[in-house]
């Protein structure tokens, strides 16, 4: 299963942003433990090219984050990373990670936005920040751009990340709420389990129709 299927299987991905992991293993496997097994390391976390060598090597299905440059996005890829994820359009990643067969997930909010990433070739497009306009947008952008793979970014957590499902989200991104830098910082492997756990219970039963989903619900398997 490809890094971008076990997104879309999960419904969901976690984005860890934090000034040191002192065990990206750990965290890795907190995080799967309860239900969110695409994790996303940042350029912002210093670093981040070790923490992704030592989760890859241990089977994390792992992603670098915040990826502005060619040089950034070709480092990610050599040090493990399965999926690459900007803020913004990023040309210059895009084309690397056409060349090396890597899925890119790629920042915009506007309509426009949205489609020059699916132009460069975006796997997905993550809208942020997603607390900006709200699920609602994401009904409103699907209208004219039926086939864009939406996953929101910014302010998602258990109380919203139904909604903007419902609204024609593909996946969410769990953050702050799932992954604080504290819970990090302190080692609190089970907490973070525990807390990604409740967020993926939060987004309730599987639809058939929805894309990428499995016929029954995590909490059912």
């Amino acid at each position: 299963m490809s890094a971008l299927e076990t997104i879309l299987d999960d419904r969901a991905l976690a984005v860890v942003r934090a000034p040191s992991i002192s065990d990206p293993v750990a965290l890795a496997d907190a995080l799967a433990r309860g239900g969110i097994r695409a994790v996303e390391l940042t350029f912002t976390t210093p670093g981040v090219l070790e923490l992704l060598r030592a989760a890859a090597d241990a089977g994390a299905v792992i992603g670098a984050g915040t990826v502005l440059t060619a040089e950034q996005a070709r480092a990610a890829i050599d040090s493990g990373a399965q999926f690459l994820v900007t803020p913004g359009l990023r040309r210059h990643v895009a084309e690397i990670a056409a060349d090396r067969g890597i899925p890119v997930m790629m920042g915009a909010l506007t309509p426009t936005e949205v489609l020059d990433a699916m132009d460069l070739g975006a796997a997905a497009v993550k809208i942020f920040p997603a607390r900006a306009l709200g699920p609602a947008h994401f009904k409103d952008l699907l209208g004219p751009l039926p086939d864009a793979k939406l996953v929101p970014s910014g302010g998602v957590n258990a109380s919203n990340a139904p909604d903007f499902l419902a609204h024609g989200a593909v996946a969410v991104t769990a953050g702050t709420d799932v992954v604080s830098p504290a819970a990090v910082e302190a080692g609190d492997w089970e907490g973070i389990a525990s807390r990604a756990r409740a967020f993926i219970e939060s987004l309730g039963p599987v639809s058939q129709s929805s894309p990428g989903s499995a016929p029954t619900s995590k909490g059912n398997q």
